[in-house]
């Protein structure tokens, strides 16, 4: 335990979830470093000021970042928290992902049936994200898909008035806010996650040595060791926010075991891939998205690489 007298701003996005997530980061440091004091600092994304769009047509996972990254840069807070997932797999220089918290759970929840096969026939089912689109659409290719933004409540609102029979949620995203017996959970066999689903990391300068011993305390290295593959394989496929792939990488016995799908955008297409290697082997990811692209269809390739 570290005594530590000085006060250090946390910059968070401004929603009800980016500010529980906060919460938790501050309760990992506070359990490791006797008397610190932090600050929340809300910060408002343009991803949350602009949401009757997707993300694809407006900027991508960049309208997440970037004004935590600015203030970063310019001292008004030590660090920020962001939810991996929706952090670009190149980080602006200067700055650096030093730290995660222990995984949260990965899979998505389906709200508005138990099942997938549950939705009915020709449903109109509510999602901006590609990844989800894609593999709903390899699955139920009758469904109809419109984009729903927002944020959790307003997108749960929006199925309870009827804009859409169904969407889905990261289920880590409802048990932070309380809300973990809302939906049903699906199984990473029925639709494998996004990329770092369900993982919190802290960013700092890449300079800033004080604040990154600070953050040490509570990065969790089993959760950095897996988030890590799945961010280099996401690197190496080189999509964009319109490129629909999913992966998840799972540690047994000091093994990664990497799995991972791409798809064409429309579900159509469906290209899979699976690696077992060596915590800490950077070739292995790459390898495997290389392969990968390598064996899809020409559908599936446009989108990436």
């Amino acid at each position: 335990m570290t005594n530590v007298s000085r006060p250090y701003k946390l910059g968070t996005r401004g929603s009800p979830l980016a500010l529980a997530q906060a919460a938790l980061v501050c309760d990992a440091l506070r359990a490791k470093h006797t008397g610190i004091e932090i600050e929340i600092v809300p910060i408002i994304a343009t991803g949350d000021r602009i949401t009757d769009r997707p993300l694809s047509e407006i900027g991508g996972k960049a309208l997440w970042t970037k004004e935590l990254e600015a203030a970063l840069v310019d001292g008004e807070i030590d660090f920020a928290v962001h939810s991996m997932k929706d952090v670009e797999t190149l980080r602006p220089w200067g700055q650096k992902i030093v730290a995660m918290l222990p995984r949260a759970d990965v899979r998505d929840r389906l709200i508005g049936a138990e099942t997938i096969a549950d939705i009915a026939q020709g449903a109109t089912v509510g999602t901006s994200a590609p990844r989800r689109t894609a593999q709903l659409l390899h699955r139920r290719p009758d469904l109809n898909i419109v984009p729903i933004r927002g944020n959790v409540q307003t997108r749960l609102d929006k199925v309870a008035r009827g804009e859409a029979a169904a969407t889905f949620l990261a289920a880590a995203g409802l048990d932070r806010l309380g809300k973990q017996s809302v939906g049903h959970a699906i199984e990473i066999e029925d639709m494998l996650p996004a990329p770092a689903q369900g993982a919190i990391g802290i960013e700092t300068l890449s300079h800033a040595q004080p604040i990154i011993k600070l953050l040490d305390a509570i990065d969790d290295r089993w959760t950095r060791h897996c988030v890590w593959a799945e961010r280099l394989l996401l690197a190496t496929l080189k999509g964009t926010c319109r490129s629909p792939v999913a992966a998840l990488a799972q540690i047994e016995d000091g093994y990664i075991d990497l799995r991972a799908e791409i798809y064409s955008e429309d579900g159509a297409q469906m290209q899979s891939g699976a690696s077992y290697f060596k915590m800490g082997d950077a070739a292995a990811p790459v390898e495997l998205a290389q392969k990968m692209l390598a064996s899809a269809h020409p559908d599936i390739r446009k989108l990436f690489g």
